[in-house]
């Protein structure tokens, strides 16, 4: 049994599906190209991917570097370690390391050129700890980029609605859907709102780093893709921590009610309407000095 971290990462985030994982494909190369273009890469550059999950900034980065180039794999998830390991075969520019983002130990200090990172603050209650040790293990002129949602930002816009719907016939029951999710953050995922852009450059700039740079954006009701395999999304769960839509939906309604909800998607589906979307993002990247 794999942990939480893997199930989501290999199964539980695009509901095994085909369609819906080469769709997230495009949208996480973005995050990826966002944080790798801003870490300014030299070929022999040492780069640690912290929380590394599976390789989507190391291997990118992997594809920069030259052969005297490394990475460093690091993730609390021995289970996507071994991903990561299977996926590297015999390249002998990477390295594994099991370590939480807060807590670098198996990471001498002043060795790495890079210290890059997607979306892994927001699973830790010690961000501050965290920025010290990304200083810790820089060398001097070394680069921090990293890249996180700002989910405070969604929290601010008022009642959230799951797949991206507002004022619709179901309005009712995707409010109940959704405060499923909200009793979930409020056990368990509280350290993904508790913090905002301002927080990361306090938390920055307290470490130690200099040359800060912060690029915010936020959008509200933007247009986005319509959903194209209604059954599939039911196999989604947004985050490590939450359940699938599918789970939220089977506790949260009747089977009146679901059924419901499924003619409406279905009525979504075939005419390709497009959904909206919400949201906060943040790329920083600073400088050891």
């Amino acid at each position: 049994m794999t942990d939480i971290w893997a199930q989501w990462l290999l199964s539980r985030r695009d509901g095994n599906s085909d369609a819906v994982r080469a769709g997230m494909a495009a949208y996480l190369a973005t995050f990826r190209d966002g944080v790798l273009n801003r870490a300014d890469l030299a070929p022999a550059d040492v780069l640690l991917d912290v929380g590394c999950g599976t390789g989507l900034i190391g291997f990118g980065a992997l594809e920069r570097l030259g052969p005297d180039g490394r990475v460093i794999f690091s993730d609390i998830s021995e289970d996507l370690l071994d991903e990561c390991r299977r996926a590297a075969g015999d390249d002998p520019r990477c390295s594994f390391v099991r370590a939480p983002v807060h807590d670098l130990t198996g990471i001498p200090d002043a060795s790495v050129d890079v210290v890059a990172l997607r979306s892994v603050l927001m699973y830790s209650n010690r961000k501050a700890d965290a920025f010290a040790e990304f200083f810790r293990v820089l060398r001097p002129g070394g680069r921090l980029s990293m890249f996180e949602p700002i989910n405070r930002f969604l929290l601010e816009r008022g009642p959230w609605r799951p797949f991206g719907l507002t004022d619709s016939p179901v309005d009712d029951l995707l409010l109940r859907i959704a405060g499923v999710y909200r009793s979930g953050a409020e056990a368990a995922s509280h350290t993904m709102v508790d913090f905002d852009e301002r927080d990361l450059i306090d938390w920055v700039v307290a470490a130690g780093f200099e040359a800060v740079g912060l690029d915010y954006r936020a959008e509200v009701g933007v247009p986005a893709e319509p959903i194209t395999d209604w059954q599939a999304l039911m196999g989604v769960a947004p985050n490590p921590l939450a359940p699938t839509y599918g789970e939220a939906i089977e506790a949260a309604l009747t089977p009146a009610e679901r059924e419901r909800l499924d003619a409406y998607m279905a009525g979504l589906v075939a005419a390709r309407t497009p959904t909206r979307r919400t949201a906060g993002i943040a790329f920083l990247r600073a400088l050891r000095p």
